[in-house]
């Protein structure tokens, strides 16, 4: 029933996946009821970029005035602590705040390796949490003495990382219909890697059949860095190292024209717009619109936790609405337009061809329950789609992947959560240098 509206309807969820969806008074029998009286029930939204790690140096004050580059020298040396332990804690607590915010199905990409198996980490901590997730093998292989942003600690060869990037795929990926974890693999910018990198990486995604992912027209800085070092801008680089594919989603993809942007939509490759991340370190945001205009997909990204400093992928839908009618006036996008965005086409972005993102029956059984009956909704009675993104704060009374509530009555269903924050707070003290 893509694309319908049911006033008071109901859907049945059986098995992982969506059973039923009907009008009210058509209820099937079922073991076990969740109520949505006075909601409104939405897809579970799909973040479709981020760095969860980077909530261990959220609002780092030292970091906060600068643009992305100067922002990223600042912040490297302190990631560069980053262990297993970390990793693990980061992970589980960035993806129950995504729980929190709607979010039922996120990619992250995890660029920095100055320790061996932390993808892995991650994995452990979502498969804890129950969080369907998209990790992507980041890399970075130019370190400063060879031209790059960043310090040597967090850089690894190339030949290094294409060996993990194969053993993580062969351990973990799962490309069945309804999987809960699938690897892809991220170069995190061409101003921060070799091009070998780049070719070398998007050969082994068409070995192994999987995604790729990385950064594009992201900054000015990345502009000048591709003139300068390759005599290309980077959408001509990134066509010339063999990326501009359906098998690609970018981040950000800011700095750019309407051939460029026509260039993706000719390619299939889509686009993770996050413009509350880019904004905040003052470098715009894309235009949702423009996009759309010239074919390409586009799906939401929260991106980076010490950047836009929150994992709410609703608040950055809202961003995402205000943006856009910012720049292509007030009738160029609806609520509608961005749901669609944080749900079907964010889930064609991470490869998903299995309903995802949908109420349909046989989709995976993700699905919010968002409080409409509060204060912040008091009066809005003629479109609550509209009203749920213009209205708010809104929070899910219930949030459920494969049919599972992991937000249940405006509460994590997980165990251990405030310990979980107390471990946080002390490895995030400690990478920050600060006293204990």
């Amino acid at each position: 029933m893509d694309g319908d509206e049911i006033s008071g309807g109901w859907v049945a969820l059986s098995g992982g996946t969506v059973a039923g969806v009907g009008p009210p008074g058509s209820e099937p029998a079922a073991a076990r009821t969740l109520s949505a009286r006075g909601a409104l029930v939405t897809p579970g939204l799909v973040n479709t970029h981020h760095h969860i790690f980077q909530n261990l140096t959220r609002s780092y004050a030292p970091a906060t005035r600068y643009e992305l580059f100067d922002w990223l020298r600042t912040l490297f040396p302190l990631w560069a602590a980053l262990d297993e332990e970390a990793v693990e804690v980061s992970t589980w607590v960035g993806l129950a705040e995504l729980a929190l915010g709607g979010c039922t199905t996120t990619a992250d990409m995890l660029h920095i390796h100055p320790r061996p198996r932390l993808v892995d980490a991650q994995i452990r901590a979502a498969r804890e949490v129950g969080l369907r997730f998209h990790p992507t093998r980041g890399a970075l292989d130019l370190s400063e003495r060879d031209g790059g942003p960043a310090p040597v600690e967090v850089t690894q060869s190339v030949e290094e990382i294409l060996a993990d990037s194969e053993r993580l795929v062969r351990s973990y990926h799962d490309p069945a219909p309804g999987s809960m974890l699938r690897l892809a693999l991220a170069p995190a910018t061409q101003a921060g890697v070799s091009e070998r990198l780049m070719v070398e990486t998007a050969r082994l995604a068409e070995r192994l059949d999987v995604r790729l992912h990385t950064h594009l027209a992201e900054s000015r800085g990345e502009e000048e860095y591709c003139l300068e070092t390759f005599g290309r801008r980077p959408v001509d680089q990134f066509e010339h190292v063999g990326w501009g594919t359906a098998r690609t989603w970018v981040a950000h993809f800011i700095f750019t024209g309407p051939e460029e942007r026509e260039r993706l939509g000719r390619w299939g490759t889509a686009v993770a717009h996050c413009p509350g991340s880019t904004m905040m370190l003052g470098a715009g945001a894309a235009s949702l619109p423009a996009l759309r205009e010239a074919g390409v997909t586009v799906g939401l990204g929260c991106d980076g936790s010490a950047s836009t400093d929150h994992a709410s992928l609703w608040l950055e839908a809202r961003t995402a609405l205000a943006a856009a009618r910012e720049r292509g006036g007030p009738a160029a996008t609806t609520a509608r337009d961005i749901l669609r965005a944080a749900t079907v086409d964010a889930a064609a972005c991470l490869g998903r061809e299995d309903g995802l993102g949908s109420l349909r029956p046989g989709a995976p059984a993700d699905l919010v329950v968002w409080e409409l009956d509060e204060f912040a909704f008091a009066g809005a009675h003629t479109d609550l789609v509209e009203a749920w993104l213009r209205c708010g704060p809104v929070r899910p009374r219930h949030t459920l992947v494969q049919g599972r509530p992991l937000v249940e009555d405006g509460a994590l269903t997980l165990p251990g959560g405030r310990e979980m924050l107390t471990e946080h707070a002390r490895l995030a003290r400690r990478i920050q240098r600060l006293a204990t």
